[in-house]
């Protein structure tokens, strides 16, 4: 079930998650996305053109983190906007899973549109940047 717009405040959290990132999920990204740059999944290529590890596809990273929004809003398909500035790659070493914290504020209301704003960091960077996403938490036939 959707939140109720009339019961939202601006500044109210929306919630938090952590997504534990691996090198098998940049893997099967790039089988899902067709996109094998060596600088997702090899380590020597990736090092070797300055990056410290291999790195997360950015579409990948902006999907993951639109993920709490269409959770919290009980439905993807309420997203209407999205968009983001990539600020950091998410980089994953080679053993084990690195996390990815996702957090959503209230920044704005009008109506039933909602504009949540996104932080997704990594560590102490900050990988995502004016990452916004407007959801229509409007009635729709069939639904709610």
């Amino acid at each position: 079930m959707s939140p109720k717009a009339s019961e939202l405040e601006v500044g109210q959290e929306i919630g938090r998650t952590q997504i534990k990132v691996d090198r098998a999920t940049f893997v099967r990204y790039a089988g899902a996305s067709g996109d094998f740059n060596p600088i997702h999944w090899d380590e020597k290529f990736a090092t070797s053109v300055g990056l410290p590890s291999v790195i997360g596809h950015g579409m990948w990273t902006m999907g993951a983190a639109v993920s709490l929004v269409s959770e919290w809003a009980g439905d993807a398909g309420r997203v209407a906007e999205y968009g983001v500035r990539f600020s950091a790659p998410v980089v994953v070493e080679y053993e084990g899973a690195t996390p990815l914290d996702v957090s959503g504020v209230i920044k704005k209301i009008d109506g039933d549109r909602i504009t949540v704003e996104l932080a997704a960091t990594q560590g102490e960077s900050k990988v995502l940047s004016r990452a916004l996403a407007v959801v229509d938490l409007g009635e729709r036939a069939g639904t709610d």
